[in-house]
C-alpha cells in the first residue's frame, strides 16, 4: 500500500500504527514491555523498556511523509519527547498530537482522513 498519510495511537501498553489512503487502512500493532511501573515513574513519563519500545514505533514511521500521534494518555508526549532527542528526520514529519481514547481501527482511520484531507486543502495539494 502507497501510503503518505499514517497516525499512531499509542498508550502504555501498546502502539498501532495507521497507514491511511482514501480507499482503506492497514494497522501493526508493536506491544510495549510489561514491567511494573510505581505510580510515581508513570507520572513522570519513565518506564522500563520505554526507549526501546519508542525506536520500534520510530522505525515503524520511517517511510511516512506525514504523520498525526494520538492516543489517551501521556505516552504519546513521552513518544515525542523521544523523538526529538533521537530522531530529527521523523520530527520533520509529525504535523500533529492529538487526545484520542479509545476509537476502533475503523473510527481511527476516518479521523486520520479528515485530518489530513485538512491539512492537505490548507497545503492546497487537494481541492
Amino acid at each position: 500500500m502507497s501510503v503518505r498519510h499514517v497516525a499512531v495511537w499509542i498508550d502504555r501498553q501498546e502502539a498501532k500504527v495507521f497507514h491511511v489512503d482514501p480507499k482503506g487502512f492497514d494497522a501493526k500493532r508493536i506491544e510495549a514491555p510489561h514491567h511494573h511501573l510505581t505510580r510515581k515513574a508513570e507520572e513522570q513519563g519513565h518506564h522500563a523498556g520505554g526507549e526501546r519500545f519508542f525506536q520500534d514505533v520510530a522505525a515503524a514511521l520511517k517511510d511516512a511523509d506525514k504523520i498525526l500521534v494520538v492516543g489517551p494518555s501521556s505516552a504519546k508526549l513521552d513518544f515525542l519527547r523521544h523523538v526529538l532527542k533521537h530522531d530529527h528526520a521523523l520530527e520533520a514529519r509529525i504535523l500533529g498530537v492529538e487526545t484520542l481514547d479509545h476509537p476502533t481501527d475503523g473510527q481511527l482511520a476516518a479521523y486520520v482522513r479528515h485530518y489530513f484531507h485538512g491539512e492537505d486543502r490548507l497545503r492546497g495539494l487537494v481541492p
